[in-house]
């Protein structure tokens, strides 16, 4: 019998620089939820908005702090839990996602691809991509982080490791994320788990003025046929749930006579 593997798909709107406020909102959104995979977006601890290497270093904080945070949550409910986070590092601040298994540990994805103005604050990545697996269920989970979804490598080399769900915590600020995720779960044929944030974002400058921005919701979760099981809306807050099931993410079989991951022909593809 094949066991479904269910997931959260949390979508929200943290506060910029208030941590207390967005660790309550969490513990709000987590405590109700029951199913095995629970994704939350990226810097939901933080939110956003930095601007300077100094400001991203003031709010970081250390993976140990997040999973204290997480890991009742994960352990009470048998979830894995992975959230978008500030790390802090002895070289510096990476924007990263954390990953809580529900047997006690936890790893730390650091995002490969940074985007605008990230680059102004933090590390580029250096953890490379890699799967988990769940220890309560045969479902293996990889991760990326927002605009990781630009670069088909991303999802490719997670699917070449046996992903069944890829998930995606983001802070998405465009609406062709949407062509392009879709297109990760199709050419893969893997579920895609997007956990966007809401809202709009504002901070105050340094010269008085206020800086916004709007971030474009629609968390979503693709099937591996690329078609959409559930989607939110652009402003709510809100959880979406739905099933991965194994058998349809592991049949790579296109037709009776083509396999998309046989069929490959990478010596041809090096540039």
């Amino acid at each position: 019998m094949n066991e479904k593997t269910t997931i959260s798909v949390v979508q929200c709107t943290p506060k910029w620089n208030d941590r207390a406020a967005n660790y309550q909102l969490l513990t709000d959104l987590l405590t109700p939820l029951s199913t095995d995979v629970i994704v939350l977006p990226e810097l939901c601890t933080t939110g956003y908005s930095f601007l300077t290497t100094a400001e991203a270093e003031a709010a970081a904080e250390t993976p140990s702090v997040l999973a204290a945070f997480f890991m009742p949550f994960s352990l009470e409910k048998r979830s894995v839990i992975v959230a978008g986070f500030a790390e802090r590092a002895p070289e510096g601040v990476y924007n990263s996602a954390i990953i809580v298994l529900p047997d006690g540990t936890f790893r730390v994805y650091r995002k490969t691809h940074l985007f605008f103005k990230e680059k102004q604050c933090f590390l580029e990545g250096n953890t490379g991509f890699f799967t988990v697996k769940h220890p309560d269920k045969d479902c293996v989970i990889g991760v990326m982080v927002c605009y990781d979804w630009r670069f088909p490598e991303s999802a490719r080399t997670l699917a070449l490791q046996g992903a069944d769900l890829i998930v995606c915590p983001s802070n998405l600020v465009t609406t062709v994320w949407e062509i392009g995720m879709k297109a990760r779960a199709l050419e893969n044929s893997v579920y895609v788990a997007t956990a966007n944030r809401c809202g709009t974002e504002s901070r105050l400058l340094n010269d008085g003025s206020t800086q916004s921005l709007s971030f474009t919701g629609k968390s979503v979760l693709y099937d591996p046929a690329g078609l959409t099981l559930t989607q939110a809306d652009l402003e709510e807050n809100c959880v979406l749930t739905g099933e991965i099931d194994v058998l349809k993410s592991r049949n790579k079989h296109f037709n009776a006579l083509n396999n998309i991951f046989d069929d490959r022909r990478p010596n041809f593809y090096g540039l």
